[in-house]
């Protein structure tokens, strides 16, 4: 039998010499023999199904007779694995890996804990190293996009642009002190400079982060609102998150909910991706979707936290813009979105009361399309459609978690692992082949991360935290 891998051009030459019915058109890369989900509009399944490639955009999916049309330079046969869109992770904070599972259940983490950690340990060099393994974390999990918030996310961009990923970066702007502002006004002279330099870059858009409503002032958050519209960038900000949240917010806008008190200030727009969104009421997702603004649904670490369960369902069954993300990895813990699947799926079944609520195709609808609109780039990801960029993964579906699959999006979602992802493509080039990648040393990024840590560790015992 044959192995399936990449294939020389030689073997798709002969197939296609034999052909002379069709006008042979030369592309970079064919997948064939694939379960290929579209996640088009139409939700469309190919049984030996084929993906096209040519440059960094697919130019065709359909059957297996549209091989017959293309002599590829490479060619892929993936013995009927699931080819999909890559997953789209849209909120994290991936340079806190470097931090995983440190403090896990302390009351108030948030401002007890992790905001005087960093305080601490966040320099150039932990913000380079904790990218660098959240992004190898991520695409092994088929994460082909992420959408960040955390601070020097030029380092950040770096690390993307090395990998090879797409990533909507955004750099965080509070009130207080922190590694690389000594104020929100510092914060966001930091991110203009941030924002100049990577705006024509073809995989990373910068952005804004506000962090929250509650640690910026109302000033700052229409002074970035203002400016987001001027430079045409994103603004991602934790939005309807926390009590804390609510209690700071109610004060300050005499009784408003964070959604209508941004909204009152004019911070609601097409550019605002909100992060969390779980303490809103009917109106306040009426604003959300009269203001056409994104939404980050992070169930694990909602339910990690106790902060509730965010009405997702309703908001997406109401159309609004909202995919799945990871949160960061001190969070969630993860940063494989596959593992956000599982969750989502049942647990807005238990708070539905209802079996049939959240169905898998939904579930990898909000990790892809639904990704793609929450970040507005539907336009360009989140499906495979002829003219989209070439963001494609393989899902093994020989692994025993895997095996007999009936129905490809309840396998994805009840089944699955993150480490069923095979290979990875962004942009029409291949990141990870054979869970091997390709554009980085993986070793060399895990000692760099692990040595990090004998340094968090030092830290944290100094300070008198326990850590094991």
């Amino acid at each position: 039998m044959l192995k399936k891998s990449f294939l020389s051009a030689s073997v798709a030459l002969a197939t296609l010499a034999s052909s002379a019915a069709f006008a042979v058109e030369h592309i970079d890369l064919l997948i064939k023999d694939a379960t290929v989900l579209t996640m088009n509009a139409d939700k469309a399944v190919y049984e030996n199904g084929v993906v096209a490639v040519d440059g960094n955009k697919i130019v065709a999916v359909g059957d297996e007779s549209l091989s017959k049309a293309y002599q590829a330079k490479t060619v892929l046969d993936v013995d009927g694995d699931i080819v999909m869109p890559g997953l789209i992770n849209t909120h994290t904070h991936a340079s806190m890996t470097v931090f995983r599972s440190l403090g896990d259940d302390v009351p108030d983490r948030l401002h007890r804990y992790i905001f005087p950690l960093e305080s601490k340990l966040v320099s150039r060099d932990m913000v380079r190293i904790g990218a660098q393994l959240g992004n190898v974390e991520m695409l092994k999990g088929g994460v082909t996009t992420y959408a960040d918030m955390y601070y020097f996310e030029d380092e950040v961009a770096k690390t993307v642009d090395k990998i090879g990923m797409r990533a909507i970066l955004g750099e965080t702007v509070i009130k207080f002190p922190v590694a690389d502002a000594a104020n929100a006004e510092e914060g966001i002279q930091y991110a203009l400079n941030f924002i100049k330099e990577y705006k024509d870059h073809p995989r990373i858009t910068p952005a804004f982060a506000p962090h929250a409503p509650y640690t910026n002032t109302t000033e700052v958050l229409q002074k970035i609102t203002k400016l987001s519209l001027e430079h045409d960038v994103p603004v991602m900000i934790h939005l309807a998150e926390s009590e804390r949240e609510n209690e700071v917010i109610d004060e300050r806008s005499g009784g408003k909910s964070p959604v209508e008190y941004m909204a009152d200030i004019g911070a609601l727009t097409p550019n605002l991706v909100g992060a969390h969104v779980i303490n809103v009421d009917d109106h306040d997702i009426e604003l959300l979707k009269k203001h056409d603004v994104g939404i980050a649904h992070n169930m694990s670490a909602n339910i990690k936290s106790a902060k509730g369960v965010s009405p997702a369902l309703k908001m997406f069954d109401d159309g609004l813009r909202i995919g799945l993300g990871t949160d960061g990895p001190m969070s969630g813990n993860t940063l494989s979105t596959v593992d956000e699947f599982n969750q989502v799926a049942k647990v807005h079944k238990l708070v539905n009361k209802d079996r049939a609520a959240m169905p898998p195709i939904k579930v990898i609808e909000m990790a892809t399309m639904g990704a793609a609109r929450a970040l507005h780039m539907e336009d360009k990801i989140g499906s495979l459609e002829a003219g989209k960029l070439a963001d494609i993964i393989v899902i093994d579906t020989k692994a025993p978690n895997m095996v007999p699959m009936y129905n490809p999006y309840s396998a994805l979602v009840y089944s699955a692992y993150a480490s069923n992802v095979k290979h990875a493509i962004v942009d029409g080039r291949v990141l990870m082949q054979e869970r091997d990648i390709l554009t980085v040393d993986e070793d060399k990024v895990r000692q760099e991360a692990l040595q990090f840590a004998d340094k968090v560790r030092e830290t944290v015992i100094a300070s008198g935290e326990e850590v094991r």
